[in-house]
């Protein structure tokens, strides 16, 4: 099963939360530091992994690598 990994920020709009579109990466490192460098200009990143299953079209839940400021409840489960 692959592991795909993503970095995705959130924006602060008033009260709310809008997030970025998630940007995929090729390693947990590549998304650990591409939410470590987003950070300072985003109310919250967050970088996680998910094993997709390509025949069944299947995701895993996430897997939290990095997370900093505000996050949406119930993001990390």
């Amino acid at each position: 099963m692959p592991t795909l990994y993503y970095v995705q920020g959130f924006r602060a709009k008033g009260r709310k939360l809008d997030p970025d579109v998630p940007q995929a990466k090729k390693t947990a490192e590549a998304a650990i530091a591409a939410a470590e460098r987003i950070a300072p200009t985003r109310a919250g990143v967050w970088a996680y992994s998910a094993d997709v299953d390509v025949e069944a079209d299947t995701y895993d839940e996430p897997k939290v690598l990095f997370s900093a400021g505000t996050l949406p409840e119930g993001l990390l489960g």
